[in-house]
């Protein structure tokens, strides 16, 4: 690859001095090169033809017969029942000077392997560039991910705002590298967390040439050609996601919801400190309602809960819970518990919820106190932080004890199941460690000044 001598891995690049890479079309040139599917049609109607297959179905015959009629045309093809197991479908094609035979299956989409197509003739099309791809440059592909783009230019530029100067050309370049661009002025946002995030990766479609924005290649083959992260958008071949390091920056234009969200990949989106939900519910907790009696056990209307939970999703940071809309300071306690309950990974981890009940099981304190302490440090920074504030907040709550009635034992069997949930989910588990949920969150309240 060749990227251009400007300070890519300084402290600061500004648009005027980058210059975009080079992205490396071997593998584009190969899918070209490829053989094209070549249908050998059968000149006769078979009875029993599935309604899924068109004339390329040549119904019971042997390989032998196959054989002979695709005619060692490279990319040619037909389908065949098997004889010896009627009603198993195989696909006979012709590449490298051989036939290949693969078991066919359909579910309503054509596929042989992980991939289902809407068509044989795109299976068979993708077949044959992968086969292609994969025979012409093995050893090419198993060195891609040696000397990384990635490295290079990973969040190094800060052209999404800056873009002047961008010649048509260059354009071009700078929209095939979007994700990682946008990454880079977050980075170099002094107001930025640096909690660490890992992408969240999915099989992606490409519609038109795409490149790895990890090794630079072409990401080759008709569909399902690589990955895309759902939070960041970064897209990289399958092979080349395992080498990208735990560092998405979130797109907020991806994030739909604030409730449900991960919570790491919510406050890298907002790039705030703590979920904004926790920030804005606390806030409003300590200005009008410490001395509530009941706060956090007594619930608000459901229906009441739901709308500011739809007023976050919607609003953000500008959502409206102050008194004028709802009076009721238990409807913001139980948008805030609710907030916690739709976590998809709690805010006491899976990975780390059994550690924590077997340090809540150790009969010495200050043992136990210790081993909480070590559970502590496992979570992930976002998780640590957010507990954190949330603990230094209920202890001002069991503070106006005697105007809310509310000590922290109250406060644990409330909050116990709220942030820490078994990962298997198990109702026997549950109701047993419940005294030891209720504890873990008694230990945190009282301790919240010497744990954190």
């Amino acid at each position: 690859i060749t990227i251009s001598a400007s300070p890519l891995c300084g402290n600061s690049v500004n648009a005027e001095e980058y210059q975009p890479p080079i992205w490396k079309s071997y593998l584009y040139q190969l899918q070209q090169e490829a053989p094209r599917p070549k249908r050998i049609i059968c000149p006769r109607e078979v009875e029993n033809r599935p309604k899924y297959y068109g004339r390329e179905f040549h119904g019971i015959i042997s390989r032998e017969q196959a054989d002979e009629l695709l005619g060692g045309v490279e990319g040619a093809y037909i389908l065949r029942e098997s004889q010896r197991q009627p009603g198993c479908y195989t696909l006979a094609l012709r590449f490298g000077n051989q036939t290949l035979n693969y078991r066919l299956f359909h579910d309503g989409k054509h596929f042989v392997g992980e991939k289902r197509f809407e068509s044989i003739h795109d299976l068979v099309t993708d077949g044959l560039i992968t086969l292609y791809i994969e025979t012409k440059a093995a050893e090419y592909i198993s060195k891609m991910t040696t000397n990384p783009i990635y490295e290079h230019i990973g969040y190094a530029t800060l052209l999404r705002e800056k873009k002047t100067n961008v010649t048509h050309e260059e354009h071009t370049a700078v929209d095939k590298i979007s994700s990682l661009v946008r990454r880079a002025a977050l980075t170099h946002n002094d107001n930025h967390f640096n909690y660490e995030k890992t992408h969240n990766f999915k099989v992606h479609t490409f519609r038109g040439p795409h490149w790895c924005e990890y090794c630079a290649n072409f990401m080759w083959g008709l569909i399902a050609q690589g990955v895309r992260c759902s939070d960041c958008g970064l897209n990289v071949h399958k092979q080349c996601s395992k080498h990208v390091p735990n560092d998405c920056q979130p797109d907020l234009k991806r994030i739909k919801k604030v409730y449900c969200c991960d919570l790491t990949t919510l406050v890298k989106a907002h790039n705030t400190q703590r979920p904004m939900v926790v920030d804005i519910c606390i806030r409003e907790i300590e200005a009008r309602g410490l001395k509530s009696e009941g706060l956090y056990r007594v619930s608000g209307f459901t229906e009441h809960i739901e709308d500011v939970k739809m007023a976050f999703d919607r609003d953000g940071e500008k959502a409206d819970i102050s008194a004028n809309v709802y009076p009721d300071i238990n409807i913001i306690t139980g948008a805030l518990k609710l907030y916690f309950r739709d976590l998809p990974i709690p805010v006491i981890t899976y990975d780390t919820y059994s550690k924590f009940i077997d340090a809540a099981k150790i009969s010495n304190a200050d043992e136990r106190l210790e081993a909480v302490h070590e559970v502590l440090m496992l979570l992930p920074p976002a998780h640590y932080e957010t507990l954190r504030y949330l603990m230094i907040h209920l202890k001002k709550v069991t503070m106006n004890e005697k105007d809310n009635f509310m000590n922290a034992e109250n406060l644990g069997i409330v909050f116990g199941p709220t942030l820490m949930r078994p990962p298997e989910d198990s109702t026997l588990t549950t109701l047993h460690d419940m005294r030891y949920q209720k504890l873990i969150v008694q230990i945190l309240i009282e301790n919240e000044d010497v744990l954190f």
